[in-house]
């Protein structure tokens, strides 16, 4: 039977999809939940939708409590420029990168499954951050039933192999398999130029009739321990060839930093990443901490982030940087270019 959603769930669906913050995607979905049309085209739907909500809901309040005690976070609000996910099969060293990129001091061992949480912590990047979450490893004898609801709020991931193991297209294979499951696909389309995050999001994804819970996550493939292997780069090619894997790739160490110095301006550039300063009429520029936004990203988007209420009261904005003439009058509607300085007037 056809679901024939309403356009008020299909606005509240859009909101869900085209926002990376927790309580707000729970907020939308209670909106959804109540927009849906009751029906028995919509009961698959219908349910689906309850079971996030009572997920995200006990994901928020630190897991399922017992004894009256909650347990770490499993879904975690995204920081700085971009929440990027490290994900990959067990002993695969996601936690050495991890500790080795962000200084985060989570726990390193040569046993699989130390990490049994989201470890969130933030990789420097010239004058912004990049929050990496470090997941439990991804094994079939290790399901981690939460996993496609934390990836909800990614913007990437990084898929980490250990280039060394004999086993690592069948874990690969593993990886691949356990997160379909989970209406997870790695894909290797990351956000064109031009592109902001919400339209990018769109055009990657499923049609919202078809499973508006889907993602679609832009990934690229780091081939760790690059250092125990004689020519690297070959063998990367190799597994790529084998596995008909067409995710971008990097070779790199986590002992010795082979290829992390990379990593940094890679993710910026194919991320579409903005960095936008503010002033104060009359003041220099803050140039300490930019906010970040995506190509193609305005003034109004700009306003939302500084405060939601100014959306709503910005007049018109001043700018000076590339996307403009210094001191240059301009609207909501004005794109944005990395290194804009913008003066917002209310």
């Amino acid at each position: 039977m056809p679901a024939n959603l309403s356009p008020e769930y299909k606005a509240a669906e859009a909101g869900f999809r085209s926002t990376r913050e927790p309580r707000e995607r729970l907020q939308w979905l209670r909106e959804m939940l109540r927009t849906i049309p009751k029906h028995k085209g919509t009961e698959h739907l219908q349910a689906d939708i309850k079971a996030r909500i009572k997920d995200l809901g006990e994901q928020l309040e630190g897991g399922k409590k017992g004894g009256g005690h909650g347990g770490p976070a499993l879904v975690i609000r995204p920081e700085g420029a971009a929440q990027i996910a490290l994900i990959g099969p067990p002993n695969s060293g996601k936690s050495a990168l991890h500790a080795r990129l962000t200084g985060s001091g989570a726990p390193v061992a040569p046993y699989p499954f130390t990490t049994q949480f989201p470890q969130p912590g933030m990789m420097p990047h010239e004058d912004i951050h990049f929050q990496l979450i470090d997941l439990p490893p991804i094994a079939a004898e290790h399901p981690v039933p939460w996993l496609g609801s934390t990836l909800q709020t990614a913007d990437a991931a990084l898929l980490i192999v250990d280039l060394g193991e004999p086993a690592c297209m069948e874990q690969l294979q593993a990886v691949r398999s356990t997160l379909a499951a989970r209406r997870v696909t790695l894909t290797e389309r990351w956000p064109a130029a031009g592109e902001p995050r919400a339209s990018a999001a769109a055009s990657a994804g499923p049609p919202s009739d078809e499973d508006p819970f889907g993602v679609r996550l832009p990934t690229l493939l780091l081939a760790n321990k690059a250092d125990r292997i004689a020519d690297p780069e070959v063998e990367l090619q190799a597994l790529r060839d084998l596995m008909g894997l067409p995710l971008p790739a990097f070779a790199v160490s986590a002992e010795t930093g082979r290829g992390l110095g990379e990593l940094g301006p890679w993710l910026f550039a194919h991320l579409g990443v903005v960095r936008v300063y503010t002033k104060v009429p009359g003041h220099a520029a803050e140039r300490q901490r930019p906010f970040t936004l995506r190509h193609g990203q305005t003034v109004g988007d700009v306003a939302q982030l500084v405060h939601r209420d100014l959306v709503r009261t910005l007049r018109y904005a001043r700018i000076w940087g590339p996307s403009g003439f210094d001191g240059q009058t301009v609207g909501h509607e004005h794109r944005l270019a990395d290194g804009d300085v913008v003066e917002l007037h209310a």
